[in-house]
Order: structure tokens, then C-alpha cells, then sequence
């Protein structure tokens, strides 16, 4: 399972700590909601950050930063890189991956696991932001991934 990263992270309300794994980093309400689905549904899962790529829940992120897919000029991570870590962390030995997250992370997901064994699946596509974490609820609450 890959889960997006968020914008909102620790260090907006506590500036003083120091180094934090990526689980408790990001602090955004559509990361608690689409972690806690992950911890429900995944057997593994992953975060798909803008700056690191994709990296564990124990991946410790060193500080504050300020990169996002939706503005190249902040230098995201490249397809390349991605690529490169779905293999190094063999994530293509899943045959089915659920993606979450906008347009963005899904367009990303989707050409780092291309030409792949794997079967992707976005139970949330096309949702607003506000209806897809409703429905992540949902899937939460009801014990029903999709």
C-alpha cells in the first residue's frame, strides 16, 4: 500500500524536535485518516513523499521541508529515483498495490510500477479531497477496503 505524504508535518507546531520517524511526521488530517486505513488494510505499506520518494513508516525524516509534486521548482523526486526504489525495496513482489492520494502521487505510482507484475488499485480515484477521506472512513469503520 503507498500512502501520500502531507504538507502539514510536525515540526509547524513543535520547531524544536529533532529528527522524527516519517509515521508521526506528516501531522495533516488526509494523512492520519489514510495511515490509520493503511494500518488497517496493508500488509505493507509505504509513504510516497515528494522529497524522499518511497520510504518506510520508520524512515527518520530529519527535519522540516518544503517539496511538492504540484511545483516542480521545489525539485520533487524523479520518476527515475522512484523507479529505481521499487526495486531496491522490492515492492513490486506485491501483486496487488493500493495507491491513496490525489492525481499527483496516483500518476506517479502508476510509472514507478510501470511494465511491472503488478496489479494497482485507487479505491478513492477521482474523489475530492474531502470525499475521499469520508470514504476512507468509511472503509475504516465498515472493515471494507474498497
Amino acid at each position: 500500500m503507498v500512502v501520500p505524504c502531507g504538507r502539514a508535518k510536525v515540526w509547524q507546531r513543535h520547531p524544536e524536535w529533532g529528527p522524527v520517524a516519517a509515521r508521526h511526521a506528516y501531522a495533516g488530517p488526509p494523512f492520519k485518516v489514510n495511515r490509520e486505513y493503511a494500518e488497517r488494510f496493508g500488509q505493507e505499506w509505504v509513504i510516497l513523499s515528494a522529497k524522499y520518494g518511497f520510504i518506510s513508516p520508520d524512515f527518520m525524516i530529519p527535519g522540516p521541508y518544503e517539496v511538492t509534486f504540484k511545483r516542480p521548482s521545489t525539485c520533487p523526486v524523479t520518476l527515475e529515483v522512484l523507479r529505481d526504489q521499487v526495486r531496491r525495496m522490492e515492492l513490486h513482489r506485491f501483486s496487488h498495490v493500493i495507491g491513496l492520494g490525489g492525481a499527483e502521487y496516483r500518476t506517479r505510482v502508476q510509472k514507478a510500477f510501470e511494465s511491472l507484475p503488478v496489479s494497482l488499485h485507487f479505491p478513492f480515484r477521482g474523489l475530492a479531497i474531502g470525499k475521499a477521506m469520508a470514504a476512507t472512513k468509511r472503509a475504516i469503520n465498515s472493515g471494507c477496503p474498497f
